[in-house]
């Protein structure tokens, strides 16, 4: 029995601009971090059967990974070169398709687990180009790198994306104030609404590589603010950052009126009305989580409007381990 996880994360600047239509032209910038949250995969060796079976939201039976229906089992199978005699079950802390890049954590755990099935070492940057590859190059998914990168590092994590593809990782030194109050002031609410990415990503990738400006310079400030929200970090300037949110937010939804809805709107105006300085929609947009920097004196106000609003609070810690096999036997 292999069992491995890797966990979700929260973007924090420059989302969006880790797609090759974006970063192609003009280098991409990411900040995140990776939380308690997680994706395991257990992957269990059969004893005497050579068939394949997966076991997700739906469970398949399978003599060839060919015939799996489930995209990136699929081509993570047939890309490892794993063949019968195999079950999967797949497992996540938070639903899907709620903006806390699920698929590339998703990718990252199988793959490692399916590199320890075979025995095989690889090194974290790897881990994490063979997912993107697996996910956006077999399986055709309208992917960046970020959420592959997250997965595989966890930490408080600068994605530096060149023209080429290739990715500088830093972890973001920042001062022992800074690592204790930065996850207590983000505050996290589960709107309800589940939602597919693929559709707001496709049309940015669309729009991006039709040079249509208004999504491009959006990006450009996207990745600007990024960079300045480092810096605020690193300065430990918290209630800096927390505007920058804000400012991130507003120029975000520039990108595609699918980015947000009515009453994502009120919501997040009753957050702000509440004390928090900024926020935003978590991933693609359009649903999901929805995230509020709120200095402590306005936490508790917040909670309680949100909670009348019948949003339910996710409670998290950073991860700072990344992806990891927790069991090979």
């Amino acid at each position: 029995m292999i069992t491995s996880r890797a966990p979700l994360r929260i973007p924090l600047g420059g989302g969006g601009t880790d797609l090759a239509s974006y970063y192609r032209q003009n280098g991409g910038f990411i900040l995140s971090v990776g939380i308690d949250k997680y994706v395991y995969i257990h992957l269990n060796r059969l004893k005497v059967e050579r068939f394949i079976r997966v076991k997700y939201s739906q469970t398949e039976r399978v003599d060839d990974a060919r015939d799996i229906a489930h995209p990136l089992l699929r081509e993570a199978l047939l890309h490892t070169d794993v063949e019968g005699g195999i079950e999967i079950s797949a497992m996540s802390d938070i639903p899907g398709r709620t903006g806390m890049g699920s698929s590339g954590s998703f990718t990252v755990a199988l793959l490692a687990a399916l590199h320890a099935h075979k025995r095989k070492q690889v090194s974290i940057q790897d881990l994490a180009e063979e997912a993107h590859y697996v996910e956006a190059g077999r399986a055709s998914q309208p992917a960046g790198k970020h959420d592959h990168y997250l997965g595989a590092f966890g930490g408080l994590t600068a994605l530096e994306i060149n023209p080429s593809g290739k990715v500088a990782v830093t972890p973001l030194l920042i001062s022992e104030h800074v690592a204790e109050e930065l996850p207590n002031s983000l505050v996290v609410f589960f709107t309800g609404i589940q939602r597919e990415s693929s559709d707001i990503l496709t049309q940015q990738d669309q729009d991006t590589q039709a040079g249509e400006n208004a999504v491009i310079d959006s990006l450009h400030e996207i990745k600007q603010i990024g960079y300045d929200i480092r810096d605020a970090l690193v300065e430990g300037d918290l209630d800096k950052f927390g505007h920058l949110m804000h400012k991130h937010w507003q120029t975000k939804k520039r990108r595609s009126k699918k980015m947000t809805n009515a009453r994502i709107d009120r919501w997040y105006e009753q957050g702000i009305k509440s004390g928090a300085l900024g926020g935003k929609i978590l991933g693609a947009g359009g649903g999901g989580f929805l995230m509020f920097y709120c200095p402590a004196e306005h936490r508790r106000h917040l909670r309680e409007q949100m909670a009348e609003e019948g949003l339910i609070e996710m409670h998290f810690r950073f991860d700072m381990e990344g992806v990891k096999v927790l069991m090979n036997a």
